[in-house]
Parts: structure tokens; sequence; C-alpha cells
């Protein structure tokens, strides 16, 4: 049995990789009055009139939205929402394993720009930050940039979290290379949401001895050639 059959296997057994979990139990009459009604009217009456108690007295303290169309989901494409799920639910046994945080999988049936960044912004409420996850290029750079108003943390993680990790190990490169990271020429084989992010942090950033300073030169490619301004089959609008 090879690793797709036997992870096939593996979620026909658990049927869903995480659940939920109550954080106190419920045994006596008293409890349940305490964790549901009608004690649990105080709290809402609380937080009616000061919303901002939410991360004080709710699951906001600890829980992120992972939030996928399927457009873009690992290496299979736009397999849509049914495809995402069970890629979610790991994203999200991975928040909880390796940093302690709640997470749950928000897997929707629309590819709108418009109906997405709407649909973040109506559940935002319960959510202390929303992780946009294998959205495809470039919906995902305009869902990414609406919702920065959200006063969440909104953050693409085929974006940002694959820049984060490939600045880190270059500056680790360097330094054990014994490089500076202005010396640096940097090819990226890919023009989608990771390249362009990885792009970005690399002209914005590089440490060298305490001050920043970018690396020489970034090239992007997509799968013509070099992109530049003066190939004739890109457009002056794609910058």
């Amino acid at each position: 049995m090879d690793i797709f059959e036997e992870s096939l296997e593996l979620h026909k057994k658990l049927a869903g990789k995480f659940e939920t979990s109550p954080k106190a139990s419920i045994e006596t009459q008293h409890d349940l009055a305490l964790m549901y009604s009608p004690g649990v009217a105080r709290i809402s009456e609380v937080l009616a009139s000061e919303p901002e108690r939410a991360r004080e007295l709710t699951i906001k303290s600890n829980c992120v939205a992972i939030v996928s169309d399927g457009s873009a989901v690992l290496g299979l494409g736009n397999i849509g929402p049914f495809g995402a799920i069970p890629v979610m639910e790991g994203k999200a046994v991975l928040f909880k394993q390796y940093a302690g945080v709640d997470a749950f999988p928000i897997c929707v049936r629309t590819q709108n720009t418009d109906e997405i960044i709407k649909l973040v912004r109506n559940i935002s409420p319960v959510f202390a930050g929303v992780n946009l996850e294998d959205i495809a290029a470039p919906r995902c750079f305009e869902i990414e940039e609406r919702l920065q108003d959200l006063g969440i943390p909104v953050f693409h993680d085929d974006q940002h979290g694959t820049a984060i990790v490939t600045v880190a190990a270059l500056l680790n490169a360097a330094k054990l290379a014994g490089k500076k990271m202005s010396d640096l020429k940097v090819v990226i084989n890919g023009a989608g949401a990771a390249g362009n992010a990885i792009a970005k942090m690399l002209l914005g950033v590089g440490v060298d001895e305490g001050s920043c300073e970018p690396v020489k030169e970034v090239l992007i490619c997509d799968s013509k050639a070099i992109i530049s301004r003066n190939r004739a089959d890109i457009k002056e609008n794609a910058y």
C-alpha cells in the first residue's frame, strides 16, 4: 500500500482529522446554567455593549478561520471546495499541533472575489485571524488586500507564509556561505502568489549587520520566460 492509499484508509477511519471539545464539562444543572442558559445571557449582554471583550470571553481568543475556495489546492489545481476540505482540515491540525491555535476550515462554494470578501467580513466576529489558503492568483491578491481593514490579521499562506519561510532560509544560507543579502541574485521559477510575495519580500528586506538591504536582483520566470516589460505578451497593466 502506497502513501496515498494509506492516507485514504486513514481518512475513512477517522472521518475527519479533528473534532471540537468543551473546555469544561457539564456534570450538574449548575454547570449547565453557567455554560449555557440562563448564565450565558450575562456574557451576551456584556459583548453586545462591549464587543472588544470577545477575545476575553469567547473562542475569538484563539481561533483562526482557514478560508479556501478550492481554486488552487496543493498541486491539484482548481478542484473546488470539497476537494479543499481535507487539506484545510490538515492545516487546522497543524495550527493546533504546532502552535496551540484552534482553527476551523471554511471551504466556500464560490470563486467570486466580492462574495468571498463579503463572507469573510461577515464571519469575522468569531475569529482572531483569517488564513486564506489555496486561492488562485490573481484573485488571492485582491481578497487579501481588501480585507486588511478587518481589525484582525488576514494572512494568505501561499503568499506570506511561503515568503517568510523562503526568505528565512535564504538569510541562513547567505550567513553560512559568508555572503551578504545585497550580493545575491535570485531566480524565482513561478510567477504565482508565492513567487510574487517572495520577490516583494526579497526586494524589501535583507539583513546585513543589523541594517536592511534588499537582494541585488530578482528575476521571476513564468512558463515562457523571464517576466519583463520588453515581452510582447506582457500587458502594461500587469505592473
